[in-house]
């Protein structure tokens, strides 16, 4: 199979039910994944950077079940590794921030950990929410929202049988800024692989001789996320060479380090006197996948120059 096939094929088929007007999906997922492999399509994906964590513990069930009420289309969650070799959701390395305890994830057992209360943002513990196993955060997507698992490589293993195993390595993502070669290497050992896509930071030098072997070699990834301190050429050529390409470009909004500076992230959106001020410049991108921190905000912006649903 051809190295551009095989690394960046969709692992699970997308089974479409069609009638004589417009197709149905049996699941949300179906509708996801038809439009992020549809290089025509239009349709902006949502993705929320912790699940809706403003509003629930980040990494939480709570937060992954808001985010589908609301209808965003992919969960980012983080990951680490208890003592007993469970995944959990977790983003830093010690549960001190998100929960009641102390001390790293890696020192504690997975029924240790369930004792501990997760924290929302305002750093209040709840009653009743716990640190979600990895398994469970998966069955809880199934069906219902794509995933893109991050802090991750060094667990593609231990993910790739999990989601094979429940039926969904065509609905869970990886990124990384690995070279193409190593990405093809870590994929080798396995039947069904997770979809793949290359984290592109445009301004260092790291990141361009990454996105120019894509180029030059002529893979063409589902997608590239493309990060950026500062805008100017090395942005600008970035963007056109990727819907030369035929790709789909996704944009982070979370942190201003990653999206050119003060004044174009979510916050800058939330401040404005209209979001578009803020979202509308990543439209006039060709931006079709942005990562937010405010899921909300930016589904009734995108709904509202029917860009989404």
């Amino acid at each position: 199979m051809k190295l551009t096939k095989f690394l960046f094929a969709v692992c699970a088929s997308v089974a479409l039910a069609s009638c004589a007007q417009q197709p149905k999906y049996a699941t949300r997922v179906e509708k996801i994944l038809a439009e992020m492999n549809d290089p025509n399509s239009d349709y902006v994906m949502v993705i929320s950077h912790r699940g809706d964590w403003r509003n629930y513990p980040e990494n939480s069930i709570p937060a992954i079940e808001s985010l589908i009420r609301m209808g965003g289309d992919m969960m980012e969650l983080d990951v680490k590794m208890t003592s007993d070799s469970v995944l959990v959701l977790m983003h830093d390395k010690t549960v001190d921030r998100m929960t009641n305890g102390k001390g790293l994830v890696s020192s504690y057992t997975l029924d240790s950990l369930k004792k501990l209360k997760m924290k929302r943002a305002h750093n209040v513990a709840t009653d009743s929410v716990r640190v979600p196993t990895l398994r469970e955060a998966f069955e809880c997507c199934k069906d219902r929202i794509l995933i893109n698992v991050d802090h991750a490589q060094d667990y593609y293993k231990e993910i790739v049988e999990l989601a094979d195993e429940l039926g969904m390595t065509g609905q869970v993502l990886m990124k990384g800024k690995k070279s193409i070669d190593q990405v093809a290497e870590d994929m080798a050992p396995y039947k069904n692989n997770l979809l793949y896509m290359p984290i592109i930071d445009i301004n260092k030098e790291k990141g361009q001789k990454l996105f120019y072997d894509y180029v030059n070699r002529g893979i063409v990834p589902l997608a590239f996320e493309v990060c950026w301190k500062k805008n100017g050429e090395e942005m600008d050529n970035c963007v056109a060479e990727i819907h030369k390409m035929g790709s789909k470009l996704w944009v982070n909004t979370f942190w201003p380090s990653v999206c050119g500076g003060f004044g174009n992230d979510d916050d800058a959106a939330l401040e404005a006197a209209d979001p578009a001020d803020v979202y509308g410049q990543y439209i006039d991108m060709g931006a079709t996948m942005i990562q937010t921190d405010r899921p909300g905000m930016l589904l009734d912006y995108l709904r509202s120059i029917g860009r989404h649903d």
